[in-house]
């Protein structure tokens, strides 16, 4: 039997990911995506934007929801631009400019500093109000240039680690099913599965 959760986002993207990512290990899981109003993401950890999203999706749906609050930490600039990556050169949501502008930030910045991490973290909240959270990290580093065509957001400059020396890739270049086996979504999915099953 098919269960229906929605995912509390309008990014078309994202849906696509979660849906190839969920289709790896809970085949038996339908996400749809979400076309309710979008609440205000006031929170200042991915935690807090997480469950914002989630309680808001499943109080309008009536499903179980879940929602990812997730960017790249870079951690010459402390760890941003972090919760703010959506919005990081405005309030546009600008994912080129975002690019553009991190790319500028870290131009006289040399490789062995350019050291950052996707984090995704996922809530789920259930139609009876039950909340989990769950977090996963994607290591590497920025490039000094966007590469590939795949991928959205800062995937065209993220080189993840443990890549062969002299055949490392960015993001942007790997194939979808390479990125769903190893990013920062399908290692908080991960985690999420046992919290899947009452469901």
């Amino acid at each position: 039997m098919t269960v229906k959760v929605v995912l509390a986002t309008h990014n078309a993207h994202k849906v696509a990911e979660f849906q190839q990512i969920v289709a790896r290990t809970r085949p038996d899981l339908e996400v749809v995506g979400y076309d309710g109003p979008e609440p205000v993401e006031d929170g200042v950890t991915f935690a807090e934007n997480a469950l914002i999203k989630a309680r808001a999706a499943a109080a309008h749906t009536g499903l179980a929801a879940l929602a990812d609050d997730s960017g790249i930490c870079v951690d010459v600039l402390g760890g941003s631009p972090g919760v703010f990556s959506a919005y990081w050169a405005g309030q546009k949501k600008d994912a080129a400019a975002n690019l553009a502008l991190l790319l500028d930030q870290l131009r006289d910045v040399a490789d062995p500093h350019r050291t950052a991490h996707f984090t995704s973290t996922i809530a789920l909240v259930t139609p009876d109000g039950h909340e989990s959270v769950v977090s996963g990290e994607w290591p590497g580093r920025l490039a000094h240039s966007a590469s590939g065509a795949g991928g959205f957001g800062y995937d065209p400059i993220f080189i993840p680690a443990g890549q062969p020396a002299g055949q490392e890739r960015t993001v942007g270049e790997l194939t979808a099913d390479e990125k769903q086996a190893q990013s920062h979504r399908a290692r908080a999915f991960a985690a999420l599965v046992p919290l899947l099953a009452g469901l």
